[in-house]
């Protein structure tokens, strides 16, 4: 085996920045991609979890140069969907046995959005009996707002970071959004219990394989519970993706960082969450397979409207656009089934390193 993957095994975080990187160079991932699978298995058994999204809008208060919901972007059909309409779709993926949902739209701070939030959660939590797993996935707000949404019945939070090193982050935002203030909503988030997750990026133009490692050490410096990371992929109407094509060598290439940066994260940290996510797909059709052959052992199909869902594309080519919920439902099951995989239908699938944060007793999911 090599000397580094035998390192990591060894214990969680037991690789140095320079050597993350190196694990990150490596041509053929192959003995990676098993040594991370291995590390998985050892956590989470064979289970995947799944995650419901509900998209409920699309108006965003950041401009951040990557993404095509960024408030500048004036070809972007906006909408907000109703409370009755998000809790109709959490309700359904309840009754169809889903353990965990996300509620995500574009980043907004009002007292209007704030109790909008609330009140759903409150809603989604009285028709569930409280059974249902709760993440929120938007953006910055201040730690009143943050404690009323955990009050209210949300149980995770993701808040992506994009890049871990402040200089490149400033790259890739106006001069008006603060990469302090995403980190210490993160620092919020976790005092506040939430199980707390961030991700980045990964093949962003000028990003780096040291980048990258530092981003790595950066969820360990944290000490997150769940990633959510995935290939950057271009969209037109934003600053950034002006002139990048994808070609089937550029998918290529980004597919095999993102795998790569799920194996070496997953064995730098071991007992998160990692989601193999969506952008996975967009650059291949069997990506979120790949994804939790690599470590991965969570993923978030969209349980959205399909008239909505081509008005939320924070990139292009976004896959799944017109497959209804239920279509989803029974495809990702004969997918995750067909690589010897499982579903775990309402399991909340809490991550392991939370509850060992919290001193909860820990139930390894080996089937």
């Amino acid at each position: 085996m090599n000397t580094l993957i035998a390192k990591a095994l060894r214990r969680p975080g037991n690789l140095t920045r320079p050597e993350i990187a190196e694990l990150l160079d490596r041509s053929d991932p192959t003995e990676l991609f098993r040594a991370a699978y291995g590390v998985k298995l050892r956590y989470t058994g064979r289970m995947v979890f799944l995650r419901g999204i509900i998209e409920f809008g699309n108006y965003c208060a950041k401009d951040c140069f990557y993404c095509g919901i960024r408030r500048s972007n004036r070809e972007v059909k906006r909408y907000c969907l109703s409370e009755d309409d998000i809790v109709r779709m959490a309700v359904w993926a309840f009754e169809q046995r889903y353990g965990s949902i996300v509620l995500q739209s574009g980043e907004l701070e009002s007292e209007e959005n704030t109790a909008f939030v609330e009140r759903v959660l409150q809603k989604i939590r009285v028709v569930t009996d409280g059974k249902f797993g709760i993440t929120l996935s938007l953006g910055e707000q201040d730690e009143e707002t943050f404690r009323r949404w955990r009050e209210a019945g949300a149980h995770r939070y993701l808040l992506r970071i994009e890049t871990s090193n402040p200089e490149f982050y400033a790259r890739l935002h106006p001069p008006d959004h603060s990469f302090l203030r995403r980190v210490e909503c993160l620092r919020v988030l976790k005092r506040l219990g939430y199980q707390t997750g961030s991700g980045v990026m990964i093949g962003l133009p000028g990003q780096t394989l040291d980048d990258l490692a530092g981003d790595v050490a950066f969820f360990r410096e944290l000490d997150l519970d769940m990633i959510g990371m995935g290939p950057y992929i271009p969209h037109r109407q934003t600053p950034l993706g002006q002139g990048i094509e994808v070609t089937p060598a550029y998918a290529a290439a980004q597919l095999q960082l993102g795998l790569k940066m799920i194996a070496v994260t997953r064995l730098y940290l071991h007992d998160v969450n990692i989601a193999a996510t969506t952008a996975l797909q967009a650059l291949d059709d069997r990506g979120r397979e790949q994804g939790l052959l690599a470590g991965a052992n969570v993923i978030m199909p969209n349980v959205t409207d399909t008239e909505y869902r081509a008005d939320y594309q924070l990139y292009e080519n976004k896959p799944c656009l017109d497959e209804n919920a239920a279509q989803c439902r029974t495809c990702l099951n004969g997918r995750i089934t067909g690589i010897g995989e499982h579903i775990g239908w309402k399991y909340r699938g809490d991550p392991v390193h939370f509850r060992q944060r919290v001193g909860e007793a820990v139930i390894r999911l080996t089937k």
